[in-house]
């Protein structure tokens, strides 16, 4: 059990900080997985960006996900093609949907970035953080999507998972994960103090990490931070 998501987040840090990795990239699945890899990114001394990701719900069944988008310039379209061939959706049927759901990805990206670009992920190597995974839906969808952005590797960093959950991920990405139960139960039962968090905290932990970096940066630590060049603007 970890007391509250930063001491997973420590955790974690601590474990991917002794494989000395290469240009490391820290992406947080939002809300709940920011404060975790907020103390991975400081740990690794690694920038740390946001991957924003909205489920494209079936019809009629809007917790059935048919795709998802996931936020980037321009943002990537995940197919779950079982559903889409089960609900025997046409190309048509599917813009539709996939429109239907583009502003509130659009608005959670005006609320977590404002005008800021994603980090490029192009040659790096790529954390993707979140504070467990019960399923790994979500966690699958942002590494399918961040593969078409050509990175040198993907790891996928959990303080908890199922041991099924953790097997599926591992075979989409290198996988550290610190506990995984046989008998999983429900998220919050592995934290002493798990609390949900606003947007505006997360905006928070997002400036603190971004002060941290551009003190590292003054400090002449190598930071990875974008560029015109890196975002392709």
């Amino acid at each position: 059990m970890f007391r509250d998501r930063q001491e997973a987040g420590q955790k974690l840090g601590a474990s991917l900080d002794l494989l000395q990795l290469k240009d490391p990239i820290v992406l947080a699945l939002p809300r709940g997985g920011v404060p975790v890899a907020a103390e991975v990114a400081k740990a690794l001394k690694a920038p740390l960006d946001l991957v924003i990701v909205r489920k494209v719900g079936a019809p009629g069944n809007p917790e059935l996900a048919v795709a998802a988008i996931v936020d980037g310039d321009p943002p990537d379209v995940v197919l779950n093609r079982e559903i889409v061939e089960a609900y025997a959706l046409d190309d048509s049927a599917l813009r539709v949907l996939i429109a239907q759901e583009r502003p509130e990805l659009e608005r959670r990206r005006a609320v977590y970035r404002g005008k800021e670009l994603p980090l490029s992920v192009a040659g790096k190597t790529v954390i993707v953080v979140d504070d467990g995974a019960a399923t790994g839906t979500t966690m699958k969808v942002a590494i399918r999507a961040l593969k078409r952005r050509s990175p040198r590797k993907i790891i996928v960093a959990l303080p908890v998972a199922p041991v099924d959950t953790a097997d599926e991920l591992a075979q989409e990405a290198d996988l550290i994960c610190l506990n995984q139960p046989a008998r999983f139960r429900a998220l919050s039962y592995y934290y002493g103090n798990f609390p949900q968090l606003s947007d505006n905290e997360v905006l928070d932990i997002m400036a603190l990490a971004r002060g941290n970096a551009d003190e590292r940066r003054r400090s002449g630590v190598h930071t990875g931070k974008r560029s015109r060049r890196e975002t392709g603007s």
